[in-house]
């Protein structure tokens, strides 16, 4: 039996692939399935090809093709294409068309007079990349069709019962305790806690990891009937925009965040007020470079972030644990192959990418 810890992105599609494949899961989630309290909420994340990395542009092509498995066997729809733009003066979109190009995925490399004719809500003041296959995917829709298809293909969750407990026995097997007074027996136990995975005691030697809080901020477009591409931005601020989905209100609006300096914090401690600071800042981008949106926020939050050092992610697997992610702000977009790699780990299929090892910090 094969157990997973946490319902967020990861460990939902992690026991929807076990499930799927016929294993005995049992997936256990402290709060309700789509809570707030982690890094897996809202209805808006980035999902693009354009990687200034090989090794990750890579990952997205296998990536789509698992989100598209994910929709069929869901019958639900959770990436829609958008389009996406990548530029700013730290940007260097020349190398990245050599990347993609290289990969063989649709892109334009576009001059800046090119590009602000075709998306003149935006002020472009250099080059442009452009790759057609970028998008938005909903992280609350992905959650609950994974719970539900893994618990419909046979897997049990467990809502609203944390860990507190996990001892390893005699025989190898793992004892969670979970809840108020509930045990639970598994082979292997996968851990998808995300920020909360420092928090556990676990009897495996974990990276040093970063957790932040980060803040979001929504802004109502002047034309709702523009559409809007994902935008990454590499300059003195690092920032990154997309359709808002439901999570901007009712009226059509796009996300925009800074990528980089968030909060530290633990899961536990986490203030969740928006830092006054990142808000001026990001509207100040949005009055110099976003024309085509009103300043002004019109809805705001704050997540999680849980970074590595190195920002690559954690996939590795130690005696009866398998430890997944955290994916340092961008593993959403891999959510249904980290799931994927995560149940080959759990079952043996495979032995863990260098990159992704625990141990690849030792010194």
């Amino acid at each position: 039996m094969i157990t997973v810890v946490g319902a967020g992105l990861m460990g939902a599609a992690t026991a929807w692939e076990l499930a799927r494949r016929g294993h005995e899961v049992t997936l256990v989630e402290a709060y309700d399935i789509g809570h707030r309290h982690g890094s897996s909420h809202g209805s808006s994340r980035i999902f693009r090809r354009a990687y200034g990395d090989p090794f990750y542009v890579r990952l997205t092509g296998q990536a789509e093709e698992r989100w598209r498995e994910l929709e069929d066997d869901s019958s639900t729809s959770l990436l829609r294409r958008t389009g996406g733009l990548d530029m700013g003066e730290r940007r260097d979109p020349r190398a990245m068309a050599g990347l993609l190009a290289a990969a063989g995925v649709p892109h334009e490399l576009l001059d800046a007079q090119t590009a602000a004719e075709r998306w003149p809500h935006i002020r472009v003041t250099g080059p442009v990349l452009y790759h057609p296959d970028a998008g938005v995917i909903d992280a609350d829709a992905t959650v609950r069709a994974c719970v539900r298809r893994a618990v419909e293909h046979g897997a049990d969750a467990v809502l609203g019962a944390r860990v507190t407990g996990i001892d390893v026995q005699a025989d190898g097997r793992v004892l969670l305790r979970a809840g108020a007074e509930r045990g639970i027996v598994a082979d292997t136990v996968v851990i998808a806690a995300g920020a909360w995975l420092p928090e556990l005691r676990l009897p495996v030697s974990l990276p040093s990891l970063g957790v932040t809080q980060q803040q979001v901020f929504h802004f109502r477009q002047r034309d709702p009937d523009v559409r809007w591409p994902t935008l990454v931005w590499d300059g003195d601020l690092q920032l990154y925009g997309l359709p808002s989905g439901t999570d901007g209100g009712a009226l059509p609006a796009v996300k925009v965040a800074e990528h980089d300096r968030g909060t530290p914090t633990t899961a536990r401690t986490r203030s969740g007020i928006v830092d006054a600071s990142s808000r001026s800042r990001v509207s100040g981008f949005v009055r110099d470079r976003l024309p085509g949106l009103d300043p002004d926020p019109v809805a705001e939050a704050t997540c999680f972030y849980t970074t590595t050092p190195d920002e690559d992610f954690v996939l590795d697997r130690h005696g009866p644990f398998v430890v997944v992610s955290p994916c340092s702000g961008h593993g959403a977009k891999f959510t249904p192959l980290i799931g994927a790699l995560a149940a080959d780990l759990a079952t043996g299929r495979t032995a863990p990418h260098p990159r992704f090892r625990l141990g690849r910090f030792a010194r």
